[in-house]
């Protein structure tokens, strides 16, 4: 493979799932040059990536590669501040949702990219999702307003329930994962977030900090918009509708479907939708439904790679053509926002106005 005259040179921090996920879009996207690689502990890669050194000192990295884009894929208490110091260092940023653990440090990145006018992409990666743009799309030609009820629990054993173990101790699964779902509720109703309740537990003596490892939330929008959302991580967690993602309206309602057999570890069924179906609540002079059920094939959608390689491809556009992405940090902050609100109804006891 050629690489372009002038690639983007990147330097990519954090090889776990999403970051290997990001790497290989960078090694196969002649746009794309990787100097460097960060990781804090030793680390199993493919194939396509044994060749680039891994070292574990970012900040050292950082200064001595002096990378065009630097490529963040951490945990999140690490996100904000490797951020803010890449942009400082000349660099445009991808950052792994969330954008950090607190509105106050996702401000200050926003306020940084923007005052120094670095690009800042985060992954959001349904947003590149033609499914869910699908979906999105049929949602909104409904008209609200709208329910939304969304959920995404996993049954986590073994290394998964490790890295979930790992996750919890800086980040809810209602904010890990909760910033996609919360940021398609907000796409398809353009309304203001208001209100937002929420409710956790934690069922397992092996967190080591006070984290719940299932939530439950609800927002309220002003145009009379409701949803909620539902995460859970572990052994503990059933498979039962472990997955449910349905737009209602007054007109309908949008869901997706997924095969039967979808086990809930399964990363790429975080993602795929296999079905779409459209249900019109038109009915004739007797009651009856005027119009049958419409189901959207769906079987040739992208997997998670390949997802990664378009959001990357989207990072390589932004920067070549100097894309305003105001709207999409705006768009990243909002959704957090309303995350970090669940997590403090959940803490407290109290609904959280927004």
């Amino acid at each position: 493979m050629n690489r372009q005259a002038n690639p983007v040179r990147v330097l990519v921090a954090g090889l776990g799932n999403m970051g290997r996920s990001h790497a290989l879009a960078y090694h196969h996207n002649p746009g794309f040059e990787i100097v460097g690689m960060v990781n804090r502990s030793p680390v199993a890669l493919p194939e396509a990536l044994a060749g680039y050194d891994v070292e574990t000192g970012f900040e050292d990295a950082l200064a001595r590669l002096k990378p065009d884009l630097v490529s963040i894929n951490t945990y999140a208490d690490s996100h904000a501040g490797f951020a803010i110091a890449a942009m400082q260092a000349g660099a445009d940023v991808f950052l792994e949702k969330p954008i950090a653990t607190t509105v106050d440090d996702a401000r200050r990145v926003v306020d940084v990219a923007t005052k120094l006018n670095r690009k800042l992409v985060v992954g959001y990666i349904l947003r590149h999702h033609p499914s869910w743009m699908t979906l999105i799309e049929k949602a909104r030609d409904l008209g609200g307003p709208y329910v939304f009820r969304l959920n995404l629990n996993q049954q986590s054993s073994g290394p998964a329930w490790h890295t979930h173990k790992n996750l919890m101790e800086t980040t809810s699964p209602i904010v890990d994962c909760g910033v996609h779902y919360v940021d398609v509720m907000c796409q398809i109703t353009d309304a203001k977030p208001v209100r937002v309740r929420g409710m956790g537990v934690r069922l397992s003596d092996e967190i080591k900090t006070d984290m719940y490892n299932y939530g439950h939330f609800q927002v309220i929008f002003d145009d009379g918009s409701v949803g909620w959302y539902e995460a859970g991580w572990g052994p503990m967690m059933s498979e039962t509708a472990f997955f449910v993602k349905d737009i209602i309206s007054p007109n309908g309602s949008v869901s997706i479907i997924v095969p039967e057999g979808t086990k809930s570890d399964d990363v790429d069924a975080h993602t795929k939708t296999s079905m779409i179906r459209i249900h019109s609540s038109k009915t004739d002079g007797q009651g009856a439904f005027a119009e049958p059920d419409m189901d959207l094939s769906m079987e040739d959608e992208p997997g998670h790679d390949e997802l990664c390689a378009r959001e990357q491809q989207f990072m390589l556009k932004a920067i070549n053509e100097n894309i305003d992405l105001t709207r999409h940090m705006n768009d990243a902050l909002q959704s957090l926002r309303i995350c970090l609100a669940a997590d403090e109804s959940i803490r407290s006891g109290r609904e959280i106005e927004l």
